[in-house]
C-alpha cells in the first residue's frame, strides 16, 4: 500500500494559491500570483529535493500536471526540475475521462479523486507526492487519504486566495520534522495521527 504525501507552499494565511508565478492562477480575480518569488534559498531546495527523492510517483490534479509540466518544459535547459518532472511516474486526477496527458510517463485517473486514489492507493506500493493541486489535496483530505503533510509556509499574509484547506472535519498531526530557511520560511513536516 502506498502511503500519500501533500506539499505545498502556503501564506501564513494559509493561501496556496498561484505562489510561482503572476500568469500561474488567476481564478476568482486573484491578483497576488508569484508571492512565494524572493523567499527561495539553498535550504529550501535541499529540504524539496530530499522529499522528492523519496517519492515513487506523483499525484496531480490536471489543472496542476498541466501547468507544471508545461511551464517547466518549455524552459531553456539545462533547469533543475525539467528532467525529473518528465521521467517521473505521474498520475493524473480528472473527473474527465476524454483528458489525455501529454507528457510521458502519465496514467490518468478518470473520476472521483477519493475513490480513484483509493484505489491506486492500494493497488502500489511506495510514495505518492501530491504537489500543489489544492482541489486534490481537499478532496484526498477529505477522505482521509492523506499520511503526510509537508508545508512551506512563507512569512507573508496576503488575506484572500485559495487556501490549502477549506472547511472540514479535525485532523490531529504530529511534527515528524521542521526548519527555517534563511528567508524565513517554515518548512514543516506533518504525520497524520
Amino acid at each position: 500500500m502506498a502511503t500519500i504525501s501533500a506539499f505545498a507552499s502556503v501564506t501564513l494565511d494559509g493561501v496556496m494559491q498561484a505562489p510561482g508565478r503572476a500568469d500561474e492562477d488567476a481564478r476568482d480575480g486573484f491578483r497576488h500570483g508569484g508571492w512565494a518569488a524572493g523567499y527561495s534559498d539553498e535550504v529550501i531546495g535541499r529540504f524539496a529535493a530530499a522529499g522528492m527523492g523519496t517519492t515513487t510517483a506523483l499525484l496531480l490534479g490536471r489543472r496542476t500536471y498541466d501547468d507544471l509540466l508545461g511551464y517547466w518544459t518549455a524552459m531553456p535547459e539545462p533547469n533543475p526540475f525539467t528532467e525529473a518532472l518528465v521521467t517521473q511516474p505521474k498520475y493524473v486526477v480528472s473527473r474527465h475521462e476524454h483528458v489525455q496527458p501529454g507528457y510521458p510517463n502519465s496514467t490518468l485517473l478518470a473520476g472521483e479523486a477519493a475513490e480513484t486514489v483509493a484505489r491506486l492507493k492500494k493497488e502500489v506500493g511506495g510514495a505518492l507526492t501530491v504537489l500543489g493541486s489544492g482541489e486534490l489535496v481537499r478532496s484526498l483530505h477529505a477522505a482521509g487519504l492523506v499520511d503526510e503533510y509537508v508545508v512551506l509556509v512563507h512569512p507573508i499574509v496576503l488575506g484572500a486566495g485559495t487556501r490549502l484547506f477549506g472547511d472540514g472535519d479535525r485532523v490531529d498531526l504530529s511534527l515528524a520534522d521542521s526548519l527555517t530557511s534563511t528567508t524565513g520560511v517554515l518548512l514543516a513536516r506533518y504525520r497524520v495521527r
